[in-house]
């Protein structure tokens, strides 16, 4: 696998050791070389296409904001934005050719050249598609940010998207292992599912985690990919709680990381008839 392509898999930001697991010591040297990946600390690379938009934000004298700060702050995010986010005080005129997408907004809280992290998620969650924005937030609390500040933040909100903003912050959770999670979680709450990251489920014999959970539907969702699997032993463990699952009686549905990312609307489909009742009984798709 090529190091960018890897980077896309894994949400713009990995650890040396996932990226090189997955590509190889040289591809990962190259990339680096070439200016693909940026090293933001020890051990850690990110996609460099942040960069650009803080260069953007510095000419417009704004801020890098959105899915760019969220880069910027070193978080997984599904896709990396196809232009730089900046936004601006309200007052600022900017150039007509602008080589970013620009917002104009109330600035006078923040500092700096981005966005601080709090009003990065709920910039995001008023902006974006819930599934992106939700995988935003829950990257930001793995990182450290706290959930309540969020909350708070969101609910403050006044104004076109506050809605969205309170939503995204209260389903918001650190439990999600990468965007990938994140973003089935987020169709499946669309679906009308009710779902809860790696949830718990006794087996008698020992107790299971899946990635995501709707006990009342008996139901679990798998983000399904060889890039997470640790190797053949963790592939076989898998394998096996999917049948254990199904043979205690709930459904198993498996997705990949092509199906959720690119192929959102047949993915909600699914988990649309699942909910309705429209599909058989206990099974693994």
């Amino acid at each position: 696998m090529e190091v960018l392509e890897a980077m896309a898999e894994l949400g713009g930001v990995a650890t040396t050791a996932v990226l090189v697991r997955l590509t190889s010591p040289k591809r990962v040297r190259l990339a680096e070389e070439r200016g693909d990946i940026v090293r933001v600390g020890r051990g850690r690379y990110r996609t460099s296409d942040a960069d650009r938009a803080l260069r953007r934000a510095v000419e417009l004298r704004g801020m890098a904001s959105h899915l760019s700060a969220a880069q910027l702050h070193g978080w997984e995010i599904p896709h990396a934005p196809s232009s730089p986010w900046v936004t601006v005080p309200r007052n600022r005129q900017v150039p007509a050719e602008r080589r970013a997408q620009v917002l104009w907004a109330d600035l006078s809280e923040e500092s700096g050249f981005v966005t601080s992290p709090v009003r990065t998620v709920v910039d995001c969650a008023r902006r974006c598609a819930f599934p992106e924005a939700l995988a935003v937030a829950d990257s930001a609390l793995r990182a450290g940010v706290d959930h309540e500040l969020v909350v708070r933040a969101a609910r403050a909100v006044r104004g076109k998207g506050a809605a969205r903003a309170v939503r995204v912050a209260e389903l918001a959770s650190p439990l999600a292992a990468n965007t990938f999670e994140s973003v089935l979680r987020g169709l499946a709450v669309e679906a009308g599912l009710d779902v809860l990251p790696q949830g718990e489920i006794d087996l008698g014999d020992r107790t299971v985690r899946p990635d995501l959970v709707d006990r009342e539907r008996r139901l679990v969702l798998e983000a399904d990919s060889w890039e997470f699997h640790a190797g053949k032993d963790a592939f076989q463990s898998d394998c096996r709680r999917y049948t254990d699952l199904v043979v205690a009686g709930w459904t198993v549905l498996r997705f990949t990381w092509w199906q959720v990312m690119h192929e959102p609307d047949w993915v909600r489909a699914c988990l649309r008839r699942i909910g309705a009742g429209h599909s058989p009984g206990a099974n693994v798709a």
